[in-house]
């Protein structure tokens, strides 16, 4: 890496307001002056860079050489255009500044951007050259914006002069598309009579692919803040990329829990089925005492809980399935369904028993005459009907007990 000191000339007058370089000249040469800054100081810790002006009152030093880059980028703000420029003059106190540096060990270099006519004739030129040479002191220029048929012969003559084993380099950059920063990428006035290292070798080779070179397309040294508020932005959006896509996993991870339980729980299902035919086969081949008490359950349930008539013919079908095994268990059954039929027969009996309570509730009827010989008629048919059944169930069960015991 080089160790140089370097003084950067520029152009602030008049003819840099005209915009045939985008968005103007002056700002076009502000953003080289700025990439060129950043590239000395990456390049070498130990570089200083400094800055001054050649238009305005006269020539002014806007910082000494400093590894400072936020100063060097800090004095570029707020300058003033005006005047014309006096090269001669603004490379005499350039080669004046590089005298005093404090690292005698730096070599020596002056960077000139000229965007405006040369009115010094070509012999005075040559002097200022020899005078650099003699001093070692090496010699970049950068020619844009106003170009005539004299300034660029006078340029090569004063770079010609001052040129050490091709130390000095001259660039002509005609307006165009490109911005003034980009075409001096590629330059050895950018990269160093080295090739480059570091932020320039970075800077060159992705201004050679298409790149920017930095992240976000900024460049962190010309404007730090926007630099880290892209950064910022880009983390941040990152970050809720991650907690989108943990989610979606979550998500899709619970979808798959969901289906692996309903397939658990369909494959036991499945496995219930034959082990309930199962036990069902080895309840056909249990003994049958154990079916006997199964179908005695089965009627009791049946007879507590649905009407008289349901108990009945359950509790028939049951009696005809065990009578042939055992009499004692059917007789069980029979009796169990007489008693639930029972209460109801003799509460209806009872009611039509007594006269008084029937002839009470035919006098709360309207329109019902309890004398009438046709209610009286009826009254007496149910009365009958009750007595017919009450003598029928008594024989019933007088006669099947003998049958049981048969």
């Amino acid at each position: 890496m080089v160790l140089e000191s370097t003084m950067i000339c520029i152009d602030n007058s008049e003819w840099m307001r005209n915009g045939d370089y985008s968005p103007s000249r002056f700002q076009a040469q502000a953003d080289a002056v700025n990439l060129i800054c950043g590239a000395k100081t990456q390049s070498n810790p130990e570089n200083t860079v400094g800055v001054m002006t050649m238009a305005g009152k006269g020539v002014r030093v806007l910082v000494t050489p400093t590894s400072d880059l936020g100063k060097i980028l800090a004095c570029m703000h707020g300058l003033e255009v005006g005047a014309e420029a006096n090269l001669a003059a603004a490379i005499q106190v350039a080669q004046l500044a590089l005298k005093h540096r404090q690292n005698k060990r730096q070599q020596q270099r002056i960077i000139v951007f000229i965007g405006s006519p040369v009115t010094y004739d070509k012999k005075m030129l040559e002097q200022i050259g020899k005078k650099l040479k003699k001093n070692n002191v090496a010699l970049d220029v950068v020619d844009f914006g106003e170009a005539d048929d004299e300034k660029p012969e006078k340029l090569e003559a004063l770079i010609a002069a001052c040129n050490s084993s091709d130390s000095s380099h001259i660039v002509h950059v005609p307006p165009g598309e490109h911005a003034l920063s980009d075409v001096l990428i590629s330059t050895p006035i950018f990269t160093g009579e080295e090739g480059g290292s570091g932020f320039a070798a970075s800077a060159a080779a992705a201004a050679a692919t298409g790149a920017t070179g930095y992240d976000f397309g900024v460049d962190p040294n010309v404007d730090p803040e926007l630099a880290l508020a892209l950064r910022l932005s880009m983390e941040e959006e990152r970050a809720r990329q991650e907690a989108i896509a943990k989610k979606a996993a979550e998500e899709s991870s619970g979808a798959d829990n969901k289906e692996a339980s309903s397939s658990n729980t369909d494959s036991v299902m499945a496995d219930a089925e034959p082990a309930s035919n199962a036990s069902a086969d080895d309840k056909g081949d249990q003994p049958k005492d154990d079916d006997d008490a199964d179908l005695l359950q089965k009627a009791l349930a049946m007879s507590m809980d649905e009407g008289a008539s349901g108990a009945a013919a359950v509790a028939d079908a049951a009696m005809a399935e065990a009578a042939a095994d055992d009499q004692d268990l059917a007789l069980a059954l029979q009796m169990s369904v007489q008693d639930a039929e029972m209460p109801g027969q003799s509460d209806m009996s009872k009611v039509f028993e007594d006269r008084s309570f029937v002839t009470s509730i035919l006098n709360s009827l309207p329109g019902v005459d309890p004398n009438d010989p046709s209610v009286k008629d009826l009254l007496a048919s149910l009365h009958g009907q009750a007595e017919q059944e009450e003598n029928k169930d008594k024989s019933d069960k007088a006669d099947k007990p003998e049958d049981g015991k048969n």
